[in-house]
């Protein structure tokens, strides 16, 4: 009796950090340099994350909603304009628009690979835009629209090349929001490299962590020395305080860039686990009538969650619950949110309520044993027992 007591009682975190490299020798080493808001990590880490990715610049903030926010001010989103995001995406992503004084255009997404509807997207500007010599307006506000922001969701990656072209005929600056995605790669090419400017997240529950933290990527030189006079409070002279625009306190410090350094050398060992997670989840539930997230053709996801549709998806999460495991739903869509209910929402079939709806994210830590795994899958099991077999 007392082992089931036990059994019952011990937890199973949704995805938890994974700490158990050079982080605390690292983050000491920081310290002790007395370098804190820069210093020779945080150059490493820069260059960690540019040689993984091949992006030309990384430039480390203090997290990823920072990156969007300066990112979208570098792609020249300014007040007024409208800013195509997807349904379906963390807030972070709609809220950086908001930031600027702009407004978003949710677009509905995908059903299978719960990506933006590039179809839907297509079809909104080319019938309800007009381009002059000033951009893409939309016919109604006569409003610009200024950038589109594909979020390459749980590590799935947007048809780039797609969206590249669509985004050149509209004269639309692509800002991608990858979040989620580092270790993601499709047709070879890292996320977040594809567009203007790309951004990721070092949240702790990301696939590597600094706590807080994010980055901006981009090729473009010009682009990337302007971020980090941005991030600086736009400090024009060495020593006189002089700034010459509105800036940001938004720099990545030294020792949480150190932990980053850690957490980068441990990174191909984590994207390798999460894709074994992701593969078991699979393997145990595909004769069930649950859905997985489809990835794009040339996707080679991160796996950074691993998710799936069920009806009563929050019975479910209550099930595990009374079980100590731990899971979440999917995002609520962004046009569902008290803030955005007044910007404009596109779509043909609320595809995003329906995958909120009946989404749930598993546990996926990279520390997660082969027991805790199997535990979590016996309980999803016996719940879905009572599901017709595929």
């Amino acid at each position: 009796m007392q082992d089931m007591e036990t059994y019952k009682l011990s937890s199973i975190p949704l995805c938890e950090p994974n700490l158990n490299g050079r982080e605390k020798q690292y983050m000491a080493e920081a310290i002790d340099s007395n370098w804190l808001s820069g210093g020779s990590f945080l150059r490493r880490f820069e260059q960690q994350l540019a040689d993984y990715s091949d992006a030309a610049h990384v430039i480390g903030v203090s997290n990823g909603t920072s990156a969007l926010h300066v990112a979208l001010t570098l792609a020249g989103v300014e007040k007024g304009d409208l800013v195509l995001v997807p349904d379906l995406t963390f807030v972070a992503t709609a809220n950086a628009v908001k930031y600027l004084g702009a407004s978003p255009v949710m677009v509905d997404i995908d059903a299978s690979t719960w990506l933006m509807d590039l179809d839907l997207l297509l079809d909104f500007l080319e019938n309800q835009t007009y381009q002059n010599s000033g951009g893409c307006f939309h016919r109604d506000s006569h409003r610009r629209i200024k950038a589109v922001v594909p979020v390459h969701l749980l590590g799935n990656i947007c048809e780039m090349e797609r969206l590249n072209a669509i985004a050149g005929r509209f004269e639309l600056a692509v800002v991608e929001d990858a979040a989620c995605s580092l270790g993601s790669f499709r047709n070879g090419r890292h996320s977040g490299t594809s567009g203007l400017l790309g951004t990721v997240s070092f949240n702790s529950n990301k696939i590597i962590t600094t706590a807080g933290g994010g980055a901006i990527l981009t090729n473009d030189d010009a682009l990337a020395k302007r971020a980090r006079h941005l991030i600086t409070q736009a400090k024009s002279h060495p020593t006189e305080y002089i700034h010459d625009e509105l800036g940001y306190n938004f720099r990545l410090v030294n020792p949480l860039a150190a932990m980053g350094c850690a957490q980068m050398e441990q990174l191909p060992g984590f994207v390798l686990k999460k894709k074994e997670i992701a593969a078991h989840y699979r393997q145990e539930f595909g004769d069930y009538e649950v859905m997985f997230q489809q990835l794009t053709p040339g996707t080679d996801s991160n796996h950074w969650h691993s998710a799936m549709l069920v009806n009563e998806s929050r019975s479910l999460i209550a099930a595990l619950a009374a079980e100590n495991i731990e899971t979440r739903p999917l995002w609520t869509p962004i046009h569902e949110l008290p803030v955005f209910q007044q910007d404009l929402y596109i779509s043909r079939e609320n595809i995003a309520a329906d995958v909120s709806r009946r989404g749930i994210m598993l546990p996926c830590s990279t520390s997660i044993s082969d027991e805790q795994l199997q535990r979590v899958c016996q309980t999803i099991g016996r719940f879905l027992s009572v599901s017709i077999k595929i």
